[in-house]
């Protein structure tokens, strides 16, 4: 049975990412890239569907410490039996182009049995590979490999401690005493190509940490909540393609929004809206080149047709991403269905266009430079904008419920045509500034109208509605309103009178109310509580802001990872994990909480 989310822990090599539980065991792993099938899905169902366990065989032993060195993605777990202690390193090497997972097992003290079971099963648990051992007659002291095969791929496990076959998994036994060291490197491999040979484990190791170290001393910011915006913002990276730039919103699908529910969504695709705030942040933080990298994978994967544009994009900008329902799979902790895929992929969402404006035009406002192809493409993007001005959308929060005027998405309409005319305006840039203007100033009045309740003296989710919607936080970060306007206050007054849970979090929406088209009920969008924080910090309610963002920062575990909800009954993450937004809010927060001006769009007159 998979272990709570936040006992897990992230390994990437900017190409896909593996979960290792506290105790050990690689639960979830996709080779070769975050959205290929899973070779270890326990996760989703139990070590039938594929592990690969390292832990010492006393049943007592404990893991009495847990960490990643310094600031990477090696992690270090230590274990104490009655015997002895033992150091796990787990590591995925980053942006070599080679899929691989190396583990050392260090013996510190004592001598400590250590137990293996390595289950692979290919296709998302589905499937049993065929599985051989490799003599090798060259390279003394590298051991044997184990070969696995199934189809178009293959796996090696190179070790001088290959576990044997028993039935259809393979388990091993060995000890270490104080120095020794066991290694392993599994590594995936086209299955019409030979087996790698195995890696230098040692100089992996250093050019790993040396690469991590490297990324994350071009941090520039300090502060209270320093560490969890540099935690924050490796996340991101770990979550970053090495070679498209496309960033997944998490490396995991269908861990439930709400236990044993069917809010279980596939989160392994690149989202423009994500990628478009990955952008703004790493701007902010001196990460120029990886801004430039995001940019150039924004483009390439709108370009076309804008009438084709989508909101999410597999890693290389791939359009075809049909949703599906594994059925052989039980789900996390009997959280059903599973899904790879996600239907949302065809929704029309009238907020994507201005949030990709608006990190390009802080781009701009960063120095970086336009040219013939990318502004091209972003005045074809207004004009996708302007054509479809008076379709209703399905929001944000990617509703499965009917298309509705969402006040939101409408902000994002006039902020992508506000980004237009400033181009022209400011940077020289050339265009129908005038006409923008226009549609510019035709949605302003229409959101005042529509989108604000007099009664309630605030804005709502949808026009004519009643309720509200955390997404509203968002006026002021795009420069619509400013934080301290009396309307954007009022918003917040009836936010917190509507949405804040006896926890003091924020939900995304009242979900009873049958809006999205799901069952009702779900646990508050950390996104969203991290957006309050910042909303109280600009608005100068600071005792409230730092209150709340030491609430939030204390629900990451304690490798300072974060998934997308958090149960405040059951004291649990939920939803998928790491969540790339929730990192993406919590920097915005610590900005705010810093007094970080980010390059911003100021409110027109």
């Amino acid at each position: 049975m998979a272990e709570p989310i936040e006992d897990y822990a992230l390994l990437s090599d900017l190409a896909t990412g593996a979960l290792i539980s506290r105790h050990g065991s690689v639960d979830w792993l996709c080779f070769p890239r975050f959205d290929s099938p899973s070779v270890f899905g326990a996760l989703l169902g139990n070590e039938d569907h594929g592990r690969w366990l390292l832990a010492p065989v006393e049943p007592d032993a404990m893991v009495v410490h847990r960490q990643y060195a310094e600031s990477t993605f090696v992690l270090e777990t230590t274990w104490q039996t009655s015997g002895g202690r033992i150091l796990v390193t787990d590591l995925m090497p980053p942006g070599q182009g080679r899929s691989s997972l190396l583990r050392r097992v260090t013996g510190l003290s004592g001598t400590v049995p250590v137990h293996q079971e390595l289950i692979i099963r290919p296709q998302y648990g589905a499937l049993t590979p065929w599985m051989s051992r490799m003599r090798k007659t060259t390279a003394p002291g590298s051991g044997d490999s184990l070969v696995a095969m199934a189809g178009p791929d293959a796996w090696a496990l190179h070790s001088r401690r290959l576990p044997e076959a028993h039935g259809r998994m393979h388990l091993g036994k060995f000890s270490v005493s104080p120095g020794e060291t066991v290694e392993f490197e599994l590594t995936w491999f086209p299955s019409y190509r030979e087996a790698p040979p195995q890696i230098d484990f040692d100089a992996a190791l250093r050019e790993t940490v040396s690469y991590w170290n490297r990324w994350a001393g071009n941090y520039r910011q300090g502060g209270i909540y320093g560490e969890a915006v540099k935690r924050s913002l490796l996340v991101l990276r770990a979550l970053t393609h090495y070679e498209t730039g496309g960033i997944v919103a998490a490396p995991t699908t269908s861990l439930p929004e709400e236990f044993g529910g069917s809010r279980n969504w596939d989160y392994r695709y690149c989202w423009l809206r994500d990628a478009a705030l990955t952008l703004e942040s790493m701007l902010t933080h001196g990460y120029e080149f990886e801004a430039l990298q995001w940019r150039n994978w924004l483009l390439r994967a709108l370009a076309g047709d804008p009438e084709d544009v989508q909101i999410m994009y597999g890693v290389a900008g791939e359009r075809d991403l049909p949703e599906t329902v594994l059925t052989h799979l039980p789900g996390y902790q009997d959280a059903r269905p599973v899904r790879i895929g996600n239907a949302a992929v065809s929704q029309y969402q009238a907020d994507v266009v201005g949030e990709v404006m608006v990190a390009l035009e802080r781009l701009r406002l960063a120095g970086g430079k336009e040219d013939a192809f990318s502004w091209a493409l972003q005045r074809a993007l207004l004009g996708f904008v302007e054509k479809h001005f008076d379709d209703m959308d399905f929001g944000l929060w990617e509703m499965r419920g009917s298309a509705q005027y969402f006040t939101h998405s409408r902000v994002m309409m006039w902020a992508a045509f506000d980004c237009g005319v400033r181009g022209v305006r400011d940077h020289g840039l050339p265009g129908p500034a005038e006409h923008w203007d226009e549609l510019r100033r035709r949605l302003r009045s229409e959101i005042m109208d529509r989108g604000f309740n007099q009664e309630l003296n605030s804005f709502t989710q949808t026009y004519g509605g009643r309720q509200t919607d955390a997404a509203l936080l968002a006026m002021p970060q795009v420069g619509f309103l400013a934080y301290d306007d009396p309307l954007m206050l009022g918003t917040v007054a009836q936010l917190e009178k509507e949405l804040l849970t006896g926890h003091g979090l924020l939900l995304r929406y009242r979900t009873e109310t049958g809006v999205d088209g799901l069952e009702p009920g779900e646990h508050p969008f950390l996104a969203c509580s991290f957006w309050l924080v910042e909303q109280y910090a600009r608005s100068n309610r600071k005792d409230e802001a730092r209150e709340l963002m030491d609430t939030l920062v204390g629900f990451c575990n304690e490798l300072g990872l974060l998934s997308e909800e958090y149960a405040t009954e059951e004291r649990r993450m939920a939803g998928n994990f790491p969540q790339a937004f929730s990192h993406l809010a919590l920097v915005r927060a610590a900005d705010a909480m810093h007094g970080v001006e980010r390059l911003s769009l100021a409110v027109p007159h």
